[in-house]
């Protein structure tokens, strides 16, 4: 049996403040307090982490609609039909609230048998008609009710989009699309609630002069996290195997752990493509099947040790079967009982807003389709339960070999493998406040600029605990002119760090070609997807939100550089190779996780001056690289190069074109244009940008 390999990814402790769970006067978690007090809007965006409380957020926010502002009802839309059930009936008076969510059984119709379409759009016009005040359906019975009824049915309610990622600015995207018709109609109220503002498929969510029209209120992860009351650790590991996962799957499920397993896609290459007998294989690796409890549904397995688990299968194809199993789960009488069940397996099912607090390890076999999925699926483990101290997420995909005609893909996977975990260290971060070095900076009140205090001869790095903010001064920074510019950089870094970790030409280059100058990526290829995004912004906006984009991808891999290097001291560590249990040995766990503003802390401190020339010089891709050396064979490492070699494309006229803006910008400040002859890569690229443009004219005048 080909033994798995790890790839060593993120470990992070957080302060077990449990201020992220203390509810106010009114009976509101610290995220629900923001996002109310922003309750006058008439578009409101709430970015935020799963098991934050967005699902309550909106209950107050939307009576305070119905009540105070004028609306005449709130229709609920949400992806999928198991999420309705987040918005059953609340009676918010027994914690301070001024009213009770009520939502009449008949007009939940993610609870109504039957269809998206048909009946239940019939039902939205009944609602419509109606005095109810609250309406609960899927985002496809919103679409057809809409296509059915007209926009102008919906004038002066409230539209509550959950899982508001499933819009897209696509044109073919059908939810995106209504959601235009409303704002351009300016006659509703609409509250966007996510946990991951990006879409898998890297295409927006909204368009910019759209998204401009929302007020947002974000919360971060690290703000979540580092306020939960019990979970104080959080593993992400992703690890290759060879030949078949079913012969590794043992090396990574724990049984001692309660566990969401999500087996592979039956069209994906680690599929056995049959499903059934995977889960078969997995129950007897785990024990000696003892039957199938007649209440719950549960399959019973006995572990070698005596125990009796619990597991859920939620792949049978029988719906009598599943459709036990799945009531089972959802029994609201168990949702405290730890021992309710111990594992779930599932193949489409369990992954956006599945509420199992208890939930120890994700565990993901092969890539899922998409970025948010994978965002969605760890959102599973990071609930805060009694006794529950660690949560994990794990990637279990198939390593590839050149040899596989399945190769490409399995080279793609790798990439997308690398991309989350790139992701996810940005996501789990504190938040950076970038600011320009100038003399006459001076500290700011609440942060920690470490023991020696700040300093106004250098570039200090603070800390504020309370805000989980990291802020940094940085010489020659451009500052963002316009509040557009200033809200991206305030709120939309992680979006644009997910925009380029995405674009496969920059991961491919950032890892594999030895020749790339880390400016390509980080001034061209970042600058493109700026001005793709932001095109309505002035040049010098586009090239600041660049600037805070790249530092704050760049400092994050700085930072995991430092901590990995010296991972006997910080808490950031490796996750551990397959079968060496636990990640972090209790001696080296420290209160709060300080590993990343103090790897930021020495980094600054290491170089003679911070400056943006120097962060840009960073190949953001550099550590994950390095990480992904140590887990796959020199061999295998060299075959995947080839397959990216083979398909590396030269320079196209828009890169030539960027390359000569920046070509002009190094004239102002240098006096001279680049050298073709120079001994800086950078300005020798910026060089041959110029003589492409110009070799490209003479063709086309000699045409």
């Amino acid at each position: 049996m080909n033994k798995a390999i790890a790839v060593p990814a993120v470990s992070v402790t957080y302060a077990q403040a449990g201020t992220s769970t203390q509810p106010n006067e009114l009976g509101m978690r610290p995220m629900q307090e923001r996002a109310y007090q922003k309750r006058g809007e008439q578009y409101l965006l709430i970015k935020s982490p799963p098991a934050s409380g967005k699902s309550r957020a909106l209950m107050f926010i939307a009576l305070d609609k119905l009540h105070h502002q004028g609306l005449k009802q709130a229709i609920v839309v949400v992806p999928e039909r198991s999420i309705g059930a987040s918005f059953h009936n609340e009676p918010l008076t027994q914690f301070g609230f001024w009213a009770d969510w009520h939502v009449e059984p008949k007009w939940n119709l993610c609870d109504a048998p039957g269809g998206d379409n048909g009946g239940k759009v019939e039902a939205v016009k009944k609602f419509l008609d109606s005095d109810a005040k609250v309406l609960v359906c899927t985002h496809a019975t919103f679409r057809f009710a809409i296509d059915k009824f007209g926009i102008a049915a919906l004038d002066h309610r409230l539209i509550a989009v959950d899982e508001f990622h499933h819009v897209s600015a696509n044109l073919d995207n059908k939810l995106g699309d209504h959601v235009r018709q409303l704002i351009t109609r300016n006659k509703t109220h609409i509250v966007a609630m996510t946990g991951s503002y990006f879409r898998g498929d890297a295409e927006a969510v909204l368009h910019p002069e759209d998204e401009s029209r929302f007020e947002t209120v974000t919360y971060t992860y690290y703000e979540q996290l580092n306020g939960y009351q019990y979970l104080k650790q959080l593993d992400i590991g992703y690890y290759f195997y060879g030949d078949r996962y079913t012969d590794a799957i043992m090396e990574v499920l724990n049984p001692q752990e309660k566990t969401i397993l999500h087996i592979p896609n039956v069209n994906s290459r680690e599929s056995t493509k049959d499903k059934i007998k995977e889960v078969e294989h997995i129950l007897e690796e785990l024990g000696e099947w003892q039957g199938t409890d007649p209440d719950t549904g549960f399959q019973l397995v006995k572990t070698p040790d005596g125990k009796i688990l619990k597991i859920a299968d939620l792949v049978n194809d029988d719906p009598n079967k599943r459709d036990q199993v799945s009531a089972s789960l959802k029994d609201s009488t168990q949702k405290n009982n730890r021992d309710h069940v111990d594992l779930i397996i599932a193949l489409g099912m369990a992954k956006e807003g599945f509420d199992w607090i208890w939930c120890e390890h994700a565990l993901t076999i092969g890539y899922r389709s998409s970025l948010t999925e994978i965002i969605q699926i760890i959102g599973r483990s990071t609930r805060d339960a009694p006794g529950k101290t660690r949560a994990r997420f794990t990637n279990l995909i198939a390593e590839p070999d050149a040899s596989e005609e399945t190769v490409t893909e399995a080279v793609n996977d790798t990439l997308k493998a690398i991309a989350a975990s790139l992701l996810m260290e940005q996501v789990l971060a504190p938040r950076f406040d970038f600011k320009p070095k100038r003399p006459e900076n001076e500290p700011t009140p609440g942060f920690d600029y470490g023991a020696e205090g700040y300093d106004p001869s250098k570039c200090n790095v603070g800390f504020n605990s309370t805000t989980g903010e990291i802020q940094l001064e940085i010489k020659g920074l451009v500052e963002p002119k316009s509040p557009e510019a200033q809200r991206i950089c305030r709120e939309d870094l992680t979006e644009l760090v997910t925009a380029f970790v995405q674009d496969k030409p920059s991961l491919e280059r950032g890892l594999f070609d030895e020749e790339m100058v880390p400016e390509e990526l980080t001034q061209v290829r970042m600058g493109k997807i700026i001005k793709e995004k932001y095109a309505h912004l002035e040049a010098e906006d586009q090239e600041a939100v660049r600037q805070q984009a790249i530092a704050a991808l760049n400092l994050v891999q700085q930072a995991k550089q430092t901590a990995n290097e010296t991972s006997e001291t910080y808490n950031l560590l490796p996750s551990p190779r397959l079968g060496e249990g636990p990640g972090v040995r209790e001696e080296q766990e420290a209160p709060q996780n300080t590993a990343l503003i103090d790897g930021v802390r020495q980094f600054a401190l290491s170089v003679t001056e911070l400056d943006m020339d120097l962060i840009d010089r960073i190949n953001p891709f550099g550590e994950a690289y390095a990480i992904l050396a140590k887990s796959m064979s020199e061999e295998r490492l060299k075959q995947v190069a080839e397959v990216i070699a083979a398909k590396r494309i030269a320079m196209d006229l828009d890169d030539a074109r960027y390359l000569a803006q920046r070509a002009l910008r190094f004239k102002q400040e240098r006096g001279r244009l680049p050298s073709l002859t120079a001994a800086d890569p950078w300005e020798k690229h910026m060089a041959e940008g110029i003589a492409f443009l110009q070799r490209k004219v003479k063709e086309d005048q000699d045409l």
